[in-house]
């Protein structure tokens, strides 16, 4: 039942609507996990306050990414084709470093990573793997064979995601080299775009995904964008005034939110 188009198109349907309460949410809502553990909304103080280090609260909530998208590609008809191949290769890549390599290499070991934000995570880790498996392996014509790989469109999102890809990395390595291992405390990001902006991590995920949305050309891909474009620039906006509250005068007064010179 989950395979077949119209419930496809359903659950897709459902998922746009969901990302849209997200979008809403997130504006007024802080997400306790990260430096914004201290400050988060007073609706997540309702839940029970259970923190995970956050090795293991991102390595969990990112699990069904992996798990789920395996699962339902394992039986697609596309399976073994060269374009679906391919993205295979980009989700594996991808959720390799943002489920297994991210997780590992994050210094801070203190327990900042509310459980309430893992089990949030997995309804948009787990839709997100399904609406990709079933477009990529089973519904979508256009990932039979190698045409799809000649597109502009393909070769045109595959450079975008890999410039936000390989941007991502860098960053979130920038943010690590500034603590010593178990360090808990923050420091001021520079070097590349953090000379420009406050969440470099946030655009270049941000750009990585609409990349794979372009290269992929489908619907599926595009909640993903909408879901992470929804929660990351309210929460840039967050993390900006936390680092303003926190350093001060030492903050640079120039750098943007999200986008260099714009934003």
């Amino acid at each position: 039942k989950l395979l077949e188009e119209e419930t496809y198109n359903t659950i897709l349907l459902i998922s746009y609507i969901y990302a849209l309460i997200i979008a809403i949410s997130a504006i007024f809502l802080q997400a306790p996990y990260g430096k914004l553990t201290a400050v988060s909304s007073s609706i997540f103080k309702l839940a029970p306050t259970i923190n995970l280090s956050s090795n293991l609260g991102w390595f969990l909530m990112e699990l069904p990414a992996t798990i789920v998208f395996y699962y339902f590609y394992s039986t697609g008809p596309n399976a073994t084709e060269p374009s679906a191949l391919l993205f295979l290769a980009l989700w594996t890549i991808h959720y390799g470093n943002r489920g297994f390599i991210f997780p590992y290499l994050i210094r801070a070991k203190a327990k900042t990573f509310n459980l309430w934000i893992v089990v949030t995570g997995w309804s948009v880790t787990s839709i997100h793997a399904y609406l990709n498996a079933v477009m990529i392996a089973h519904l979508d014509n256009k990932f039979k064979g190698t045409y799809w790989l000649s597109t502009w469109q393909f070769q045109i999102g595959l450079g975008v995601y890999f410039i936000g890809f390989v941007g991502n990395v860098y960053s979130d390595h920038q943010i690590r080299s500034l603590r010593s291992s178990g360090c808990v405390d923050y420091g001021i990001p520079t070097g590349g775009l953090f000379d420009y902006v406050t969440c470099a991590n946030y655009l270049t995920e941000i750009i990585a995904f609409v990349g794979f949305a372009i290269a992929s050309g489908g619907f599926g891909s595009l909640f993903v964008v909408f879901v992470t474009v929804a929660n990351l620039v309210p929460r840039a906006f967050q993390v900006d005034r936390w680092y303003r509250e926190k350093f001060k005068e030492e903050y640079p007064v120039h750098r943007k939110v999200l986008i260099p010179f714009i934003l």
